[in-house]
């Protein structure tokens, strides 16, 4: 195999690697609140009820919060400043990648369309991967409102490794918190 094509092999794997690995994330929060405001959080058992994925997960997923609110400054408190909801959703995500290379000799031609005698193909590649989101939310305890939600979608690893699932959901959550507060820290 050409050099050329063994280095557009290896990139293309690690391009993939990449993309399967990485969290993409968007918030979007209130202009009119105040941020500064806010340094006690508890979680709002209602929301957080009506999240369709597993307890485990769901515990998995409120100890990670737990961590990086902690490590943000905030509380934990019975009478909060802010309630932390969840919700997740899921969808199964079809890739198809059409690998029309190849190589030619005999006849006085070239076809990499074509399989048979002067040339072979790889013809196309069909993946299935499942592609999750996780909300997370954060209300104004006052005054019962949504101040800031951070949303961070990518492929989950379907997987039995109980290290690497809560590492893959701790990645979630720290990626999605990141961007919160907007432009400022937890007051203290």
């Amino acid at each position: 195999m050409r050099p050329i094509l063994k280095t557009t092999f290896l990139l293309a794997g690690f391009a993939l690697l990449a993309s399967c690995s990485s969290v993409r994330v968007a918030s979007d929060y209130d202009r009119d609140a105040d941020f500064s405001r806010y340094a006690t959080y508890a979680f709002y058992k209602t929301g957080i009820d009506k999240a369709q994925i597993s307890d485990l997960d769901k515990k998995r997923i409120l100890r990670a919060i737990d961590n990086e609110m902690s490590s943000r400054g905030f509380v934990k408190s019975q009478n909060p400043d802010l309630l932390i909801s969840i919700f997740t959703t899921e969808k199964d995500r079809v890739d198809v990648y059409n690998n029309n290379f190849g190589w030619g000799w005999g006849w006085g031609w070239y076809n990499p369309w074509v399989w048979g005698p002067g040339g072979w193909n790889y013809g196309p590649t069909v993946t299935t991967r499942t592609e999750g989101t996780l909300y997370i939310d954060l209300i104004d305890a006052e005054a019962k409102e949504l101040v800031w939600q951070g949303k961070g979608t990518g492929i989950l690893g379907n997987t039995s490794n109980i290290e690497k699932k809560e590492a893959r959901i701790r990645a979630f959550v720290s990626r999605i918190l990141e961007r919160y507060p907007p432009g400022g820290v937890a007051a203290n």
